[in-house]
C-alpha cells in the first residue's frame, strides 16, 4: 500500500514538473513589448524617423541649446510672423526640433511603441505619409490659432506626427475591435481626451498641434486602409 501511494506520488510529481517547464517555455517564447517591435520584419521607417529626430538634436545641443528660443528659431521653429513672411518650410522643420531632452524622450517614447503598430499595418511608406502629413496638419492648425490671436508663440516637437500615429493605432483597433478588448479601446480614448484637456490647460504645450495631428492621422490612416474595389464596395485591408 505504501509502495502504491510511493509510486503515484512520485508519477504525480513527475507530471507537474513537466506542466512547469512547458508553461515556462512558452512563457520564454513570447516576446515583451521591446522584443515585439525588433521581431520579424523590421519596421525601419518608424526607427528611422527616431533616429532623425535624435541625430538632429544631438547636433544641436552641440552647437548650442535647444532650450534657447533664439537658437531654436535659427534652425526651424515654427513662428507666425516668419511663416507669414514667407518662410513655410517651418511647418516641416520644426516637426524636427525638440525644446530640451526631456521633450525628445517623451516624444520618441510613444513614437517607439505606437509607430511600430501603425508602420505593420500599412507599411513603410504609408506610415511616413502619416507621420509627416499628421505633423503637417498639426501645424497648420496651429499657425491658424494663433492667426487668430495674433500669438508670436514659437512652437516645434514632433508631437502634432506622434498625435497623428496615436490617431492611426485608434482607427486600427476600432477596424480590428473583435480581437481587440473593448477595454482597451476605452482606455486609449480616455488618454487621447485627459492629453488633449491637459494640453488646453497647459500654456507650453501647443495643443492645436496635438488636435490637428490626431486628425490628421485618423483621417490618413482610414484614407490607407479602406479601399474601393472595382464593384465600387468598400472594403478593409490591414
Amino acid at each position: 500500500m505504501n509502495q502504491y501511494q510511493d509510486d503515484d506520488w512520485q508519477q504525480e510529481e513527475q507530471r507537474r514538473r513537466e506542466a512547469y517547464y512547458r508553461m515556462n517555455s512558452q512563457n520564454s517564447n513570447t516576446p515583451d513589448a521591446l522584443e515585439q517591435i525588433f521581431r520579424g520584419p523590421l519596421n525601419w521607417m518608424d526607427l528611422l524617423m527616431i533616429g532623425i529626430n535624435i541625430v538632429v538634436f544631438v547636433i544641436m545641443e552641440i552647437l548650442g541649446s535647444t532650450e534657447d528660443t533664439g537658437f531654436m528659431l535659427q534652425w526651424g521653429a515654427a513662428c507666425r510672423p516668419l511663416i507669414l513672411d514667407g518662410e513655410w518650410y517651418r511647418l516641416f522643420t520644426s516637426m524636427f526640433l525638440h525644446f530640451g531632452i526631456y521633450h525628445l524622450v517623451n516624444n520618441m517614447a510613444v513614437l517607439l511603441f505606437m509607430g511600430d503598430m501603425v508602420e505593420k499595418a500599412v507599411g513603410h511608406w504609408k506610415y511616413l505619409m502619416i507621420y509627416l502629413g499628421s505633423g503637417l496638419v498639426g501645424n497648420l492648425l496651429s499657425l491658424y490659432m494663433d492667426i487668430q490671436s495674433q500669438s508670436n508663440i514659437v512652437s516645434a516637437g514632433a508631437s502634432g506626427a506622434i498625435y497623428g500615429i496615436i490617431g492611426g493605432v485608434f482607427v486600427l483597433m476600432i477596424k480590428n475591435r473583435k480581437q481587440v478588448r473593448e477595454v482597451v479601446i476605452r482606455r486609449l480614448v480616455f488618454v487621447i481626451a485627459v492629453t488633449i484637456y491637459y494640453g488646453s490647460q497647459a500654456a507650453q504645450i501647443d495643443n492645436a498641434a496635438h488636435v490637428g495631428g490626431l486628425i490628421g492621422g485618423i483621417v490618413l490612416t482610414v484614407l490607407f486602409t479602406v479601399r474601393l474595389n472595382r464593384g465600387g464596395k468598400k472594403h478593409v485591408v490591414g
